[in-house]
């Protein structure tokens, strides 16, 4: 019985007979969530429950579809309302409930599920929904799945790959290139697209520990004795805030400066951002000249720190 729900035909095949179901379902014991669809005990159904229902509404080979699937693998804060679920495309199912029954074209994603209840694979639910939303969500979407190590990039590379057609191609080929050099967050992303790469700055190292202190910093230019940490807001806050100050304190015991950046210096004034730790690098025998892009070259040097 998956989550307390049970069609007429699994009920009458464990031995109940028409009548005993009639019986269940009078007696308030059951209660009837569609024609032929029974919750099995009396109370108001699960969210869990709803999902195994609209699977067995949807008949053989039907799964839950991206919304639903995305917030059972956790890459979605909350649970879709209506609750979709993918049916094969000449299944056509109509019934009265909070499920959206969508019929999915062949070939389009692969056939494999997960079960319990039967869903999109992780690879399959990030890119359908990366495909309707916006940018922002989209490195949100990436960075999450690979962080929690609900999949890998090489997986969703070959998911990507065996697609025919996707809005963001481009973009999440440039994101899975960069979430494999070790950027894990969206602000880390940020800042080796926005920072880095289009000022020239050298290569940092990410996610990797320095002196043998307990610590893995954000990027590291180990060369240069130059750190950058990049700071959302959970986990800097409160007691996280001292353990910043003390992880810095750490590294300036062994001769490593560290620079400290937020969300929004990264969206207001990463040419900015990206002067600083020129400077800082520079102060350390870094010898190239900064390059600036294009959105600071009508900057006069001076003004940088403004940006």
């Amino acid at each position: 019985m998956q989550a307390h729900v049970v069609t007429r035909d699994q009920a009458l095949g464990h031995g109940l007979s028409r009548h005993s179901i009639s019986r269940l379902l009078e007696s308030g014991v059951w209660r009837r969530l569609a024609r032929g669809l029974f919750l099995t005990v009396p109370l108001e159904p699960s969210w869990d429950s709803l999902a195994w229902a609209g699977v067995l509404l949807g008949g053989q080979f039907a799964r839950l579809g991206p919304e639903s699937s995305g917030f059972l693998h956790e890459l979605l804060p909350e649970a879709p309302d209506p609750l979709d679920v993918l049916v094969p495309r000449r299944r056509r199912v109509e019934v009265d409930g909070p499920w959206q029954f969508i019929r999915e074209t062949p070939g389009v994603r692969p056939a494999r599920y997960v079960e319990d209840p039967p869903r999109l694979t992780v690879e399959s639910t990030v890119l359908d929904l990366a495909d309707v939303r916006d940018a922002g969500e989209v490195i949100q979407l990436i960075t999450t799945a690979v962080q929690r190590r609900l999949t890998t990039v090489g997986k969703l590379r070959r998911e990507l790959d065996g697609r025919a057609r996707h809005h963001y191609r481009g973009l999440l080929r440039d994101l899975l290139s960069d979430v494999s050099v070790g950027a894990e967050s969206p602000i880390e992303l940020r800042y080796l697209r926005d920072v880095e790469r289009p000022h020239g700055l050298p290569k940092g190292t990410r996610q990797q520990s320095r002196s043998g202190l307990p610590y893995l910093t954000d990027v590291d230019y180990k060369e240069y004795r130059v750190i950058v940490e990049l700071d959302g807001r959970i986990g800097h806050e409160g007691v996280g805030r001292f353990r910043d100050m003390n992880r810095d304190n750490r590294h300036a015991l062994v001769d490593a400066t560290t620079l400290r950046y937020g969300s929004y210096d990264l969206t207001a004034r990463p040419c900015g951002v990206a002067y600083q730790v020129y400077l800082a690098l520079a102060a350390r025998r870094y010898l190239e000249v900064f390059l600036r892009c294009r959105h600071c070259t009508a900057v006069p040097e001076s003004d940088l720190f403004l940006v």
